[in-house]
């Protein structure tokens, strides 16, 4: 379950890529929120051994994944599950879809980007 995990976060990553290089932005940053969770799903697997909780609550997973997280993690984490909520909901997307600029999505990839890179070195 691990690996099915961190492959279904891999692919989600140049999903998320792919949505930035084509100016997709609210997809890019809804997919970043996909990859960062199934990561610490990943975590929480390789830990407990049992299937992986349902919720899309980074904060929530996390403390599940028992890690030690900075406050800077913790708010991204806040952040890139607000752009999953987002993302869904009529309202809500049209806010954000106001933020999601190149700029904007670009800085919040590569944030996502490098805590994905953490959390996989505490598989």
């Amino acid at each position: 379950m691990v690996e099915y995990w961190i492959k279904s976060a891999e692919e989600d990553i140049k999903t998320a890529e792919s949505l930035f290089s084509t100016k997709r932005y609210l997809p890019c940053l809804f997919y970043c929120h996909l990859f960062v969770e199934k990561v610490v799903k990943a975590i929480i697997v390789g830990k407990t051994g049992k299937s992986a909780p349902f919720g899309h609550k980074l904060s929530y997973l996390a403390k599940l994944a028992g890690l030690d997280f900075t406050k800077e993690q913790v708010r991204l984490l806040d952040d890139l599950t607000s752009f999953n909520i987002r993302a869904r909901y009529e309202d809500y997307k049209f806010a954000i879809y106001k933020k999601a600029k190149k700029e904007y999505t670009e800085k919040y990839l590569h944030r996502t980007k490098e805590l994905y890179v953490w959390l996989k070195e505490r598989i």
